[in-house]
This record gives structure tokens, sequence and C-alpha cells, in this order.
């Protein structure tokens, strides 16, 4: 990799930019495909295999 950081400011825009990454992934929210399997799941259903191919 890279050089590692040498100053406190190196230090707080490394903290600044995973913050902001970190924020960004949380309000994405649940993709609908991965909601309708947790509540399948919740409700004691078995998800069925997918035709399409995709597990």
């Amino acid at each position: 990799m890279g050089n590692p950081p040498k100053s406190k400011r190196d230090y707080q825009e490394i903290d600044e930019n995973l913050r902001r990454v970190f924020d960004e992934v949380v309000n994405e929210g649940v993709p609908d495909r991965f909601a309708d399997l947790l509540g399948k799941l919740k409700r004691g259903e078995t998800p069925v295999k997918s035709s399409e191919g995709d597990e």
C-alpha cells in the first residue's frame, strides 16, 4: 500500500472518510429482495430456490 499517515491531520482525514463511507452504507437501506427473505424467515416459511439461477 501507500505510505503510512504522518500527521494528526492525515489521521483526521482518514477518520472523516471512513465515517462518511459508513454513513452512506447505513443509509442505503435493505434491498427489497433481502427484506422479503427476512420476512419469510420470520414467518417460518421456507424460501423457494429461484429459477433465475441466483441463490
